[in-house]
């Protein structure tokens, strides 16, 4: 009995040890939806602060600038720093689908965006967003808007729900994520040269590499500089050239071809063990599109975009883990103007049969960052991906653009629990915040690395 009790004291030790203390607070609820549902589903939360003590959701309707009445919820006594997740089904009536966006109002700011979804007249449509308040309010409203300011459309919600976690708990539900999900028990065992099990060893561990990718970008000015490249190699596991392989930088002109650049930064990840992304095949924004392809249309055009995928791919055929093969597609459309709307669909599918091996990617900006964009929502963002994968394109992974000002942690995880339903990779491609906050401030918002990791963690 004594042994038994001994090694279960081993264990439980064992798991502290991995797993640290337990966490009892409230739990967060990863539960996301992009489809739209002939029903809605029960609140997040049982409805979070919304419930009244008998448990039912009260509803006002509010007054918008436009002079249109929207459903809406009173908030009395929201606390600063607090994080706040808001979630509710939607239905409209009056047109067949619209962008809604759910909208904060305080005694003390303007309006903000908290969180959208593509609303439909014929199903009920999820939303998922949040919040975070600078200063503590006593009165505020949250309220919908439909982005089209069309009057004669009707908002349905229900299964609202506001659920607070304060800072500490937010945090304390990371750590107990990264122990869960990113870390595991190892038991060493000792033994001499005839297997003979030895008691009292000492054992030293040293990780000597990463598993999870942590980069950076890198361009020209590292090569040559043997102290940056160095600091690099001793920090990054990952790396993405900066200008090196767009279209503008290996071909200015046409059939004149310079990989010289890419192939020198390509040699120094390599001799570093550094896995490197392809960025990008094609931009879709006019204004970083080679000047002489801005000429070119139909078959032209085709011959060219073709020309480019043969040449970059089959050059760095399994060099490069990622591409990025459509950039920012959801704000610009240079190929699709002149090449027809699923043009996209064949530039993955003759990426893929040029390089097996890499992963194929979308990226763009404004999906994690902000609601505001009615350009990239995460549904839109979420819709682009289906129609590519069922157009016959070869799409593997969901890159995101980090463009941040002051980072909404509540709605970044939102908008990874919605694009995580797609089971598809999610990689936070780029990431800077704004050069108008100090240093510290912008080190204190670290946590936009943590956010992102757990998140996309968890699902894929």
């Amino acid at each position: 009995m004594r042994a038994l009790l001994m090694l279960l004291s081993w264990v439980f030790l064992q798991w502290q040890l991995a797993f640290g203390a337990s966490y009892d607070g409230p739990r967060y609820d990863y539960y996301a939806s992009t489809e739209c549902k002939t029903y809605p589903e029960a609140p997040l939360y049982d409805g979070g602060i919304l419930a009244d003590r008998t448990g039912k959701i009260p509803m006002t309707y509010y007054k918008m600038e436009t002079g249109v009445y929207s459903p809406a919820f009173v908030l009395y006594n929201l606390t600063g720093t607090t994080r706040y997740t808001f979630s509710c089904w939607v239905k409209i009536k009056g047109t067949v689908s619209t962008l809604l966006k759910a909208r904060l109002s305080t005694e003390t700011s303007t309006s903000k965006c908290v969180g959208t979804a593509s609303a439909k007249s014929s199903c009920w449509s999820f939303l998922k967003g949040g919040f975070v308040l600078d200063s503590p309010s006593q009165t505020s409203i949250l309220y919908f808007q439909d982005v089209e300011a069309n009057n004669a459309i009707e908002i349905s919600v229900t299964s609202p729900s506001l659920q607070p976690f304060s800072v500490e708990q937010w945090k304390t539900q990371q750590e107990e994520n990264i122990r869960t999900k990113r870390k595991r028990v190892a038991t060493v065992h000792v033994s001499d040269s005839q297997g003979n099990h030895i008691t009292g060893a000492s054992v030293t561990a040293q990780q000597l590499s990463k598993d999870f990718p942590f980069g950076s970008a890198i361009a020209k000015t590292i090569l040559g500089n043997t102290a940056y490249q160095a600091w690099f190699a001793k920090r990054f596991n990952a790396a993405v050239f900066e200008n090196e392989l767009k279209w503008y930088t290996t071909e200015p002109e046409p059939g004149k071809l310079n990989y010289t650049l890419a192939d020198e930064l390509l040699e120094f990840v390599r001799a570093n063990q550094i896995v490197a992304r392809g960025h990008n095949i094609f931009w879709e924004d006019p204004k970083y599109t080679p000047s002489w392809v801005q000429n070119l249309t139909g078959d032209e055009l085709r011959a060219a975009v073709k020309s480019r995928i043969d040449s970059l791919l089959t050059r760095y055929k399994g060099e490069f883990v990622h591409w990025d093969v459509s950039n920012e597609m959801l704000h610009f459309d240079f190929y699709e103007q002149r090449l027809g709307y699923n043009a996209t669909f064949d530039f993955f599918a003759t990426a893929q049969q040029s390089d097996p091996y890499a992963t194929l990617f979308m990226n763009d900006f404004n999906v994690i960052e902000t609601c505001d964009d009615v350009n990239s929502t995460v549904d839109s963002y979420a819709s682009r991906l289906k129609e590519i994968k069922e157009g016959g394109g070869v799409l593997e992974g969901i890159g995101l653009e980090g463009h941040f000002s002051k980072p909404n942690f509540p709605l970044m995880r939102a908008v990874l629990d919605k694009l995580a339903t797609l089971k598809l990779p999610i990689w936070l491609t780029e990431i800077d915040i704004s050069n108008s906050f100090d240093q510290q401030t912008q080190w204190n918002w670290k946590e936009i690395d943590t956010t992102c990791r757990i998140v996309a963690n968890y699902y894929t």
